[in-house]
């Protein structure tokens, strides 16, 4: 029986430093090198490896995930790989998934420690990655899966997935919904499939979506006491600082301080603005609280309701519907499937 032609694709990362004569880690593997470190792969998979880029995750564009999506649809291969740097991945893994429809996994994966440390994980998660593309029940699901990411023998849904922690080796999890698989030895064992109803109404609604440089989106923070100023200026500002849209990490379930409520309602109604719990997750309350600053009114005034999507993921879906070209009503529709 012939084995499963996986395809990696390498981005740079954590995962594809080495170090410099100073002792610094810089970019420098390429997916060649990541396949030599795990002899182990050749016996999951037949391998196919391209180096995309050596570049660090915190310098990604969404004009580099647009192109990385056009090459994994013109793969011919049963599954594919990604390896990248853990600090944008649950950005870029969310990206990937609201741009790839596919009926082959595709997989995220990266490393928290780096190659010159003791006990590295980038070729433990590199070979976990390729066991998930490779697995069966994987392949048969994969449309029902999405884009997932395998970090530490575990397998996290991308609308999910978030980093919680800036350095340690269980540095991922999904807090809202837990790990879809796990793998204790060489099996993946699966625990859940994800309910895709929202992203699948995404996929309808989004279409084609065009490549090309990010649209700037901001991201502001609710927090005690916070007056608005920065949104004053934005607001105030010839072209709004150029940014065409807007996400607010609300307080609790969709709630904001009264003194920038005005301030944010007035921003609304310049540019689409979405408001998405700064908790990290879990759908927004929707009709509980009243008052000026409450769920209900800022609904009322025009403010997008994120639903259960982390302020991060929010603004990387909010540029897609911009980039996408749709209207306020469009995104405001989309958006509540999410809650």
């Amino acid at each position: 029986m012939s084995k499963p032609r996986i395809h990696i694709l390498a981005l740079g990362g954590t995962i594809a430093t080495r170090p410099d004569a100073t002792g610094a880690m810089q970019m420098g593997l390429g997916a060649d090198d990541l396949v030599a470190a795990v002899p182990l792969l050749s016996t999951v998979a037949e391998i196919g490896a391209e180096t995309v880029s050596r570049v660090g995750s915190h310098s990604l564009g969404f004009e580099h995930l647009h192109a990385l999506a056009a090459k994994i649809r013109g793969i011919d291969a049963d599954g594919v790989v990604v390896t990248q740097g853990t600090d944008t991945l649950e950005e870029t893994s969310f990206l990937l998934d609201l741009l790839l429809d596919l009926d082959i996994p595709v997989v995220v994966t990266a490393a928290m420690r780096n190659p010159s440390l003791t006990s590295a994980d980038g070729p433990g998660n590199l070979l976990a990655a390729v066991r998930v593309a490779a697995d069966p029940w994987v392949r048969k699901h994969a449309r029902a899966l999405g884009v997932v990411v395998a970090m530490l023998d575990e397998v996290y849904a991308a609308a999910d997935v978030l980093k919680v922690h800036p350095t340690r080796l269980n540095a991922f999890a999904s807090p809202q919904t837990g790990p879809l698989a796990a793998l204790p030895e060489d099996r993946v064992v699966p625990l859940s499939l994800p309910v895709r109803d929202a992203m699948n109404a995404t996929h309808a609604r989004l279409g084609k979506v065009p490549g090309g440089a990010g649209l700037p989106i901001a991201l502001l923070w609710m927090s005690i006491d916070e007056p608005g100023r920065l949104i004053e200026a934005m607001i105030a500002a010839p072209d709004h600082l150029g940014y065409r849209g807007a996400v607010i990490g609300a307080m609790g379930g969709g709630h904001t301080p009264e003194r920038a409520t005005d301030t944010l309602i007035r921003l609304a109604a310049a540019m689409p603005t979405v408001v998405s719990p700064r908790a990290g997750g879990g759908p927004l309350l929707e009709k509980t609280y009243g008052g000026p600053s409450s769920e209900i009114a800022l609904r009322q005034a025009g403010l997008i309701w994120g639903g259960r999507l982390h302020p991060l993921k929010a603004r990387v879906l909010l540029e897609t519907c911009l980039r996408a070209g749709l209207d306020r009503k469009a995104m405001t529709e989309l958006f509540a499937a999410w809650n």
